[in-house]
C-alpha cells in the first residue's frame, strides 16, 4: 500500500471508531476485509489510528471536523506534511481538499494543543502543578514497550542477551531492577524465544516498580482481588514462593492466567466466587481496582476521550466497595496493597484518607506515586496494616 492508502484505510477505521466501536476491533476487521494487506501496512495504518486517537482533539481543530478525514487532515498539518500531497484523489488516496478543508485552521487553544479535555484540566492541574502541560504532552506520545525479566528462569543480562539474538534491542530501566525497554524489534517480542520460555512478560516498568514495593511475608497467602490478567500475581511469584490465588469479579479477564503462569513456571490458583467463599483470610490482599486509566492514556488512547465526571464518580464508589469488601479477607497483622493506574489524586491519596479514617484498625505503613514523567505509568500504591 502507498502512503496515501494506508491514511485512506486509517480514515475509515477511524471514521468507525468515532460512531463507537472500539478500535482494536476495527483494525481487526479491516485486516480481515484486505488481506492484501502485508504486515507493514497492517502496523502502519495501526500507528496512524492510534495517533490520532491520543491527539484527536487537536487533530480534529487542525483538519477542521472531527471526522476520520479531519483527524488525518490535521494529523499531517501536525506533522508539516503537505496535505494536498497525500489528498490528491490519484487511485486509492483521498479525494482532494474542499474549498473548507484547504482553509488555514486557527491557532490551537492551550487546552487544544495538550489534547487535555476541557472538564479534565481542573482536576489534573490542581493535581499536578507544574506537571499538568509535561504530563499531557507526555499522554500524546506513544509508550515504550516494557518487559519484566522473570528472574525465575534467568539473570536481566542473559534476557537482554538472549533478545538480541531474536532481533530485539532492550536496555535496563532504573525504576525497576527486572524492568527491560525494548529499543528496536518491539513486534518481535512475543515470537521471540525468550518470550515463549516465561523469561520475559510484557509489563509496564511502573507495574514492575509497584509490584517490587509490596511486602510479601514468607509463606504467606496472597490473594489477588481483581486479578485481571494476573501481570501483578506472576511478578510477585517470581520472587516469592507464597500461596498465590487470583480472583476477580469478571473471571473471563483470568481466561489467559493459567497459561501464563505455567509458563513463568509460577504457581497460581484461579478462584471462583465460590471458591473465594470458602477461602480463609489472607496474609495479603492485593486491590488492584478498576480506575480511570488516566496513568496509563499513552497506551490506552480511547480511555480519555470516554472517560466522563460521572464515570468518575462511579468509579470512585466502585473503588471504595472494593476497599470495605477486601479489609475483610485480611487476617490480623496482616496487609492490603491498594493500586490504581490512575493520576487523579481523588481515586488515590484521597481515597486512602477516607478509608483510614472509617477504618481506624487499619494504618497506612506506606504509600508511593509513580508518575508518568518517571518513564512508565502513572500508578499508585498504597500499602495498609490491619492492627485488630
Amino acid at each position: 500500500m502507498k502512503p496515501a492508502a494506508r491514511v485512506a484505510a486509517a480514515i475509515d477505521i477511524l471514521d468507525r471508531v468515532l460512531a463507537g466501536d472500539p478500535a482494536e476491533r476495527c483494525l481487526t476487521n479491516w485486516a480481515r476485509s484486505n488481506r492484501y494487506a502485508g504486515s507493514g501496512d497492517r502496523h502502519a495504518v495501526r500507528d496512524l489510528v492510534f495517533d490520532a486517537i491520543r491527539c484527536r482533539r487537536s487533530y480534529a481543530a487542525l483538519g477542521g471536523a472531527l471526522t476520520g478525514r479531519g483527524l488525518m487532515i490535521g494529523a499531517l498539518r501536525a506533522a508539516g506534511t503537505p496535505v494536498e500531497t497525500v489528498f490528491d484523489g490519484e487511485g486509492y488516496a483521498p479525494k482532494p481538499l474542499s474549498v473548507a478543508e484547504a482553509t488555514v485552521p486557527p491557532p490551537l487553544g492551550p487546552l487544544e494543543a495538550l489534547d487535555c479535555p476541557d472538564w479534565v484540566a481542573p482536576h489534573l492541574k490542581a493535581d499536578l502543578g507544574d506537571d499538568f502541560g509535561p504530563t499531557m504532552a507526555l499522554m500524546q506520545t506513544r509508550a515504550p514497550l516494557f518487559l519484566r525479566v522473570n528472574l525465575r528462569k534467568g539473570a536481566v543480562s542473559q534476557a537482554i542477551d538472549q533478545l538480541a539474538a531474536d532481533g530485539v534491542t532492550a536496555e535496563r530501566h532504573a525504576l525497576a531492577e527486572t524492568a527491560l525497554k525494548v529499543t528496536q524489534g518491539a513486534r518481535k517480542v512475543q515470537t521471540s524465544s525468550s518470550y515463549k520460555a516465561g523469561i520475559v512478560e510484557i509489563q509496564d516498568v511502573a507495574s514492575q516498580a509497584v509490584c517490587a514495593a509490596i511486602p510479601v511475608p514468607a509463606n504467606a497467602t496472597v490473594l489477588d482481588y481483581c486479578a485481571g490478567g494476573g501481570g501483578k500475581t506472576l511478578a510477585l511469584a517470581s520472587r516469592s514462593d507464597a500461596n498465590f490465588l487470583a480472583f476477580d469479579a469478571n473471571p473471563e479477564r483470568m481466561r489467559d492466567l493459567p497459561a501464563r503462569a505455567k509458563r513463568a513456571g509460577a504457581k497460581v490458583r484461579v478462584l471462583s466466587a465460590g471458591g473465594l467463599d470458602h477461602q480463609g483470610p489472607a496474609d495479603l490482599v492485593i486491590a488492584d481496582v478498576p480506575c480511570s486509566g488516566s496513568g496509563a492514556w499513552r497506551r490506552q488512547a480511547e480511555a480519555k476521550w470516554s472517560l466522563s465526571e460521572s464515570r468518575l464518580q462511579e468509579l470512585i464508589s466502585v473503588q471504595r466497595e472494593i476497599l470495605r469488601q477486601v479489609s475483610g479477607y485480611v487476617v490480623s497483622g496482616g496487609r492490603i496493597a491498594y493500586i490504581t493506574c490512575s493520576i487523579f489524586t481523588q481515586e488515590n491519596v484521597r481515597q486512602i484518607e477516607l478509608f483510614l479514617h472509617q477504618n481506624p484498625d487499619f494504618i497506612l505503613e506506606m504509600q508511593q506515586i509513580f508518575h508518568p514523567l518517571q518513564g512508565g505509568d502513572g500508578l499508585y500504591l498504597a500499602v495498609l496494616r490491619f492492627t485488630s
